[in-house]
């Protein structure tokens, strides 16, 4: 509304394309930052959980009932299209005949032949009986009627409601959703859920007594009986034969495929469809039941949790959808908290190192990372080594190596630390290098025919590879330490900043540099205070995208190979599936990036505050 009502009375006062016309606006940038969290607050389910903290229970007790029908409904079209059995009948029938078709005739002899294809025969005809409705045993008539029936009293009892019952006093000392864990809390928590966990738990004993039924047709069991000692002494009988290596393998082969489809046979899992129709209304009618028994718990599923809802799965209940990758905002602010908890041993940071706190620093580490060892090499003489006596006297090439190697004690300077700080500095130092080297090297690259044509092709030949290429040879040349990702960093900003300093420099307008020239400046001079500020946009436009492609590089960078850093802790979230954790790590990306953007921004406005205002 503020936004609507700014631009109404200044919309005769600005024109169009006027880049004072951008500024300002903080209400449309509380719009632009609250549409997303109010999008992430509905998919991840937050607010969902905080408007109905009691329907995630209901939901897993309903995941129960659907959990232990999962068998039965996966036999029927109901749960998977077709009948199980219309499938088995298609899959066996159809290998039967193919594998009648494949028989290697060189392997069997004609009467062979004959016999194995009366068995493929009779195994067809075993498939044609099962499916026969009119040869349905009795025994398999009546276990199918039990099961419709005990499938319609799970029904009555849906519809018949949870009048009279109530919760456990251990159901009702559970942890709350999401405050422990285990997320879900298991054991149902109101009326409606004591319901369908009841009923879940006597639909498993449907399903135990679904698993018992067996098709077997009084026409099939003397083909069986037969069958199956007619397959073994053919087996026998081809065991015993002698064939050479690959006539025997082909034989054995094709006798193990022919009593693998008379195994499947012999299951009697395949039904006629008409015998299994009344099973299928009355599961219909179970599923009719229990969205009856939810009552307005569908209405607040479809409105408040989108996505599948919650599963159960074996023990314990699960958010599936965006709320199974895309955890609450308040979990992950609490991850967060947990995380920049300076205090170690409360269980704040992650794996012993703190996210963003303070060090007092030996100012001889510092020293010892930016002297090279090499530089006492350097001097005249040999090291000191130890007299007959074993005393060692250090001489001046000693004590320069001991500097070098930050072993003096020059007193400690205080410090940020942590994972944040880590990846900070890498950035910060690579992007310094990258600016000292690249801007200079850009400049000249820019005015001078020497400098465009010997660098050119090494910059381009390079520039084009993506960082992560680099990685794995960078690091197995460094190791894993700061250094190796320093230098990747580097290479990263180096090429940006000569090719933005390039850019800048020979896009200086030709008629400055002959005034210039006709002034008097020398060559110093025109690069300092001409070529310099026109190339200046460029350069700090470089350092602003540089910043983003080495923060992302670093991230990469410490997933591959860290022990500290943002990277290093998503690569240990990723790999555990903490969600919460990645979230959070992705979060301070963000806001790092953005306050790195803040601050170049800042920057440009302060040092070409001229910039298009020509």
């Amino acid at each position: 509304m503020i936004g609507r009502k700014q631009s109404a009375l200044t919309d005769k006062d600005e024109v169009f394309g006027d880049p004072e016309r951008t500024k300002g606006g903080w209400y449309w940038a509380v719009c632009g930052v609250s549409a997303p969290m109010l999008v992430w607050f509905y998919f991840s389910w937050g607010v969902g959980r905080a408007y109905f903290p009691q329907v995630a229970n209901e939901m897993c007790q309903i995941g129960k009932l659907e959990e232990v029908l999962s068998p039965v409904k996966a036999a029927l079209p109901i749960g998977s299209r077709y009948y199980k059995s219309t499938l088995l009948v298609g899959r066996n029938a159809n290998q039967l005949r193919a594998l009648q078709g494949e028989m290697p005739t060189d392997a069997f002899n004609a009467d062979e032949q004959k016999k194995l294809n009366e068995f493929i025969d009779q195994m067809l005809r075993l498939i044609a009986n099962a499916s026969d409705p009119t040869k349905l045993s009795d025994q398999s008539k009546k276990q199918l009627e039990e099961l419709s029936q005990e499938l319609g009293g799970l029904s009555q009892k849906l519809r018949a409601g949870p009048q009279g019952l109530k919760p456990t006093a251990e159901a009702l000392a559970q942890p709350g959703w999401g405050t422990a864990f285990i997320e879900i809390p298991l054991l149902p928590t109101t009326a409606r859920g004591v319901l369908f966990d009841n009923v879940a738990t006597e639909a498993g004993d449907v399903t135990k007594l679904f698993y018992k039924i067996r098709n077997h047709p009084p026409a099939n069991v003397e083909i069986i009986k037969t069958l199956k000692a007619e397959i073994e002494a053919f087996k026998e009988a081809s065991e015993a034969g002698k064939y050479d290596e690959k006539i025997a393998k082909a034989r054995a082969d094709y006798i193990k495929s022919v009593q693998r489809i008379f195994r499947r046979l012999d299951d009697g899992t395949i039904f006629p469809a008409d015998a299994l129709k009344g099973v299928n209304n009355a599961v219909a009618d179970l599923d009719d039941a229990r969205d009856d028994a939810r009552g307005s718990l569908a209405i607040v599923q479809t409105l408040f949790f989108p996505g599948q809802g919650v599963v159960k799965s074996r023990t314990q209940c699960t958010e599936q959808g965006s709320a199974r990758w895309l955890p609450k905002p308040m979990d992950v602010i609490a991850t967060f908290g947990q995380l920049a908890n300076p205090d170690i041993e409360s269980g704040g940071g992650f794996k012993g190192v703190v996210l963003l706190w303070w060090k007092w620093l030996p100012i001889a580490e510092v020293v010892g990372f930016l002297v090279p060892d090499g530089i006492a090499d350097l001097i005249p003489g040999e090291y000191s080594s130890h007299a007959s006596d074993g005393s060692i006297t250090p001489d001046f090439k000693d004590n320069l190596l001991s500097f070098a190697r930050g072993e003096v004690y020059f007193g400690s300077i205080p410090m940020l630390d942590g994972h944040i700080w880590d990846s900070v500095f890498r950035v910060l130092v690579a992007l310094a290098f990258g600016i000292l080297l690249g801007v200079p090297l850009g400049l000249f690259m820019g005015v001078s025919r020497f400098f465009k044509s010997f660098f050119d092709p090494l910059i381009e030949l390079y520039r084009p590879v993506p960082p992560l290429a680099w990685a794995p040879l960078i690091l197995t040349i460094f190791g894993i330490t700061d250094d190796g990702k320093i230098f990747l960093l580097f290479m990263v900003a180096f090429a940006i900043m000569v090719i933005s300093a390039r850019t800048g420099a020979s896009g200086t307008q030709l008629s400055k540099i002959r005034a210039s020239h006709s002034l008097g400046a020398s060559t110093s001079q025109i690069v300092w205070n001409v070529i310099l500020p026109n190339a200046l946009p460029e350069i700090l436009t470089g350092i602003r995208v540089a910043i983003g492609v080495c923060w992302g590089t670093l991230v990469a960078a410490e997933i591959l190979a860290g022990t500290t850093g943002v990277g290093f802790i998503e690569n240990v979230a990723r790999t555990v599936s903490n969600y919460e954790l990645i979230w959070v790590t992705i979060l301070i990306m963000g806001v790092l990036g953005l306050a790195f953007d803040f601050i170049m921004r800042w920057v440009i406005e302060k040092t070409i505050p001229w910039r298009g205002k020509g």
